[in-house]
């Protein structure tokens, strides 16, 4: 790994923490600087990864990355702008499944998305209940982040490597993050979510940048 990508990896992983500290401690001034700022260094990641992919691979990722930061921006203020946030990670999501799905004489075994499908079905309908106006746009939610891991699973497993391996494990990291959040705006509030939503989906977002 370049010594570039390296210490980008711990800027963003120490921008990361100070996030989480800042939010658990209510320390809103410091929180809403900092958890865009460490997008950004995810960002800085994948933009100046040097080892060669397809040029659309890394474009398509760069992308899906500047729309979780404008999802990011959104949800810093949550009670006004949920529904933008949710947009732009929709977004995110679809360029993250234009990114994994298989290329031209491949083809991914339905039996990848199924376990993601059940686990997407299984959170809606735990969630619909309080959902209200917003059920259609988090089951197509749902679906896009599921299908988008299920997509990320077959082509580590078509592909092999270290860096298939990475985004897999990101995208499902980034959907235990979702489903946590999801549950906990939507279904029933717990002490730590914060932690555990922050603590998966910066380490997901890091891994799919470090894929490029």
């Amino acid at each position: 790994m370049p010594p570039l990508t390296i210490a980008l990896s711990a800027c963003a992983l120490l921008s990361a923490g100070l996030t989480i500290w800042s939010d658990a401690k209510g320390r809103r001034r410091l929180y809403r600087p900092l958890k865009p700022l460490t997008t950004v260094l995810i960002i800085a990641v994948a933009v100046t990864a040097t080892v060669p992919v397809p040029a659309s691979y890394k474009t398509l990722i760069v992308a899906g990355l500047a729309f979780s930061l404008l999802g990011d921006i959104a949800l810093v203020f949550p009670e006004r702008w949920f529904t933008a946030g949710l947009v732009a990670f929709l977004v995110a999501q679809v360029l993250y499944i234009m990114a994994f799905k298989p290329g031209p004489g491949h083809q991914v075994s339905t039996g990848f998305f199924l376990p993601f499908l059940l686990y997407g079905l299984l959170t809606f309908f735990i969630l619909a209940p309080g959902l209200g106006p917003l059920k259609l746009p988090v089951l197509v939610y749902i679906g896009a982040i599921t299908i988008m891991a299920g997509f990320a699973a077959g082509r580590f497993v078509d592909q092999g490597g270290i860096r298939t391996l990475l985004a897999f494990v990101g995208a499902v990291l980034f959907l235990v993050s979702d489903s946590v959040l999801a549950y906990d705006r939507f279904g029933k509030k717990f002490g730590g979510a914060q932690i555990i939503i922050l603590g998966t989906y910066f380490p997901a977002q890091l891994l799919i940048a470090l894929s490029v």
